[in-house]
C-alpha cells in the first residue's frame, strides 16, 4: 500500500502527501526532496541550500517549523544552511525582514520554506512536498508574502476552521511526530550530499 500520494494542482504543479500517521516513508521523501533540490541547483540556485522553518513557539498548531529548526540545529548538519528555531523563530511579524536577509545574504541558494497549514480534515497528520513558493499565514487569512522555491509543510487542523485560536488546541503529539518525520528525511538528504561527493 503506498502511504503517499501525488495530487496535481494549479495545472502543472505537483504536492505530495505523505501520511505521517501511518508508517511515514522518510527515504521515499528524502529522495524526492533531494531530487527536486538538485533540479533547482541546475538552473542556477547552486551557492547552497537554506531551510527557513517558518512558524512560533507561542502557538501549538504553528510550532511545527521553530520545532523543525531546533531539531536540525542539534543534528549539526554541515551542507544545509537554517533559518528559524525555537530560540529565533521566523514568524509573521519578522518575515519580511528575514526575506531581505534571504536576498542579501543568500541570493543564490536554493531555499525550503518549513511550515504547519491547514487542509481537508482526512489530511490532518500528513506531510506534503512541493515545488514553488510557498504563502505562509493562508490557514489564519494573514496576508504574507510568498517564500521559497521548494516547500514542506505539516497538516495539522482543518480549513474549514479560519479562527486563529484553532492552532493552539492542536494536540502537540501530532506536531512531534511530524517534526520528527521532516526532520529525520532532511537528515537522510544530507546523507545523500555527503555520499555524492565520494561518486
Amino acid at each position: 500500500m503506498k502511504l503517499w500520494e501525488r495530487i496535481a494542482i494549479r495545472g502543472n504543479r505537483d504536492v505530495f502527501y505523505y501520511d505521517t500517521r501511518q508508517t511515514f516513508e522518510a527515504e521515499e521523501f528524502a529522495s524526492r526532496l533531494y531530487s527536486m533540490i538538485c533540479s533547482e541547483q541546475e538552473n542556477g540556485k547552486s551557492a547552497g541550500v537554506l531551510f527557513l522553518c517558518i512558524g512560533t513557539d507561542r502557538s501549538t498548531g504553528d510550532s511545527l517549523g521553530p520545532l523543525i529548526g531546533y531539531k536540525l540545529n542539534e543534528m549539526g548538519l554541515e551542507h544545509l544552511e537554517l533559518l528559524g528555531t525555537l530560540e529565533r523563530p521566523v514568524h509573521a511579524m519578522n518575515l519580511d525582514t528575514y526575506q531581505t536577509i534571504l536576498k542579501l545574504r543568500y541570493p543564490n541558494h536554493v531555499v525550503v520554506a518549513v511550515d504547519a497549514s491547514v487542509g481537508n480534515i482526512e489530511h490532518i497528520g500528513y506531510v506534503t512536498l512541493g515545488k514553488g513558493a510557498l504563502k505562509p499565514g493562508l490557514g489564519v487569512s494573514k496576508e504574507l508574502r510568498a517564500v521559497g522555491d521548494i516547500f514542506i509543510t505539516g497538516i495539522v487542523g482543518s480549513c474549514g476552521n479560519y479562527d486563529p485560536l484553532m492552532l493552539q488546541s492542536i494536540r502537540l503529539s501530532v506536531v512531534m511526530r511530524m517534526a520528527d518525520c521532516i526532520s529525520r528525511s532532511i537528515c537522510l538528504v544530507e546523507k545523500l550530499w555527503e555520499n555524492s561527493y565520494f561518486l
